[in-house]
């Protein structure tokens, strides 16, 4: 019988693509792992990885083997759901990936439901970009992920994710107080208001991130290229710097969440509203514990 454990490292060796990646995920040693493989290739009868370069690369019956995996550790996964549904109190551990705004709008709220309803589990939290933790989540390094969808720009699909949207909030052109602005701009047509900022410094997240995309596209809509001279993933420094008249950007309501701000918000021209989702492996839907935390941020959601 194949070992179950050293079927786990073959899919981890796909998902990650090198023995040392692996290993450093599985917290062992890169020589360890290049063993149990081997050990693995032995115990299948077949060659599953064949040399590329530097790179090892799977065979077809490696990539066989690999499905196996994944429904192995699905079944496993929903034997551990099965168990702890027999318990009388809800405990054990949840793992969350969760972008920022929603890690200062919806946690603090969720974790004390949490604490006060439930606490004998244990939540840790990790602050990631949605589109690489839904990846991780996929790949199990996350039993829960807190993610966002601009309009027309869909998030990624993994296969075995449940996805649910948890709440939806408006986007808005965020301009400097009129007393500290470079530029004069208006705040009483928002279409005229984005044509002015034009003239402005923009500031936004890196390239690649929704958001980004988001707001160069509404840019272009309007007839212009922005002029992106500040790039940052922190939203509370982009916020700093539209509010001391440094920058003008767009800003997702929730980042207002608990906090007041001398920003002039103004609707876009086309209002778009962004979606705040969650999304979970579907082996796990069951679990009393993933239940728990998504029912503690819908009721955090709520309140906002």
């Amino acid at each position: 019988m194949l070992d179950v454990r050293r079927l786990v490292l073959l899919r981890e060796l796909s998902i990650r693509g090198t023995v040392a990646a692996v290993a450093e995920a599985m917290n062992l040693t890169p020589s360890a792992v290049s063993q149990q493989l081997g050990v693995l290739e032995r115990e299948a009868g077949v060659q599953l990885l064949r040399k590329a370069g530097r790179r090892l690369q799977l065979t077809p019956q490696a990539d066989v083997l690999v499905g196996a995996a994944g429904d192995v550790l699905d079944v496993l996964e929903r034997a551990q759901s099965s168990v702890e549904s027999t318990l009388t109190s809800v405990q054990g551990r949840i793992r969350v990936a969760v972008f920022q705004s929603a890690a200062l709008a919806l946690m603090p709220a969720a974790l004390r439901t949490m604490a006060l309803e439930h606490p004998d589990v244990r939540v840790e939290m990790v602050q990631h970009e949605p589109e690489t933790a839904l990846n991780e989540t996929w790949a199990r390094d996350f039993d829960m992920v807190i993610a966002e969808q601009y309009p027309a720009h869909a998030a990624p699909r993994f296969p075995g994710l449940d996805q649910r949207d948890l709440t939806t909030d408006a986007v808005r052109l965020a301009l400097p107080p009129a007393d500290t602005s470079l530029v004069p701009l208006s705040d009483d047509d928002p279409a005229v208001a984005l044509v002015d900022a034009a003239e402005m410094p923009w500031v936004m997240e890196p390239r690649g991130a929704a958001s980004r995309h988001f707001a160069e596209q509404t840019c272009r809509r309007a007839g212009f290229e922005p002029d992106v001279r500040y790039e940052t993933a922190d939203l509370q420094a982009q916020i700093r710097l539209i509010e001391s008249g440094n920058a003008v950007g767009l800003m997702p309501d929730l980042v207002w969440a608990g906090r007041s701000t001398r920003c002039r918000l103004l609707e876009l021209p086309e209002p778009a509203r962004r979606t705040i989702f969650t999304a979970q492996r579907m082996s796990s839907a069951d679990s009393p514990v993933t239940s728990a935390f998504r029912d503690a941020l819908v009721r955090a959601a709520e309140q906002h």
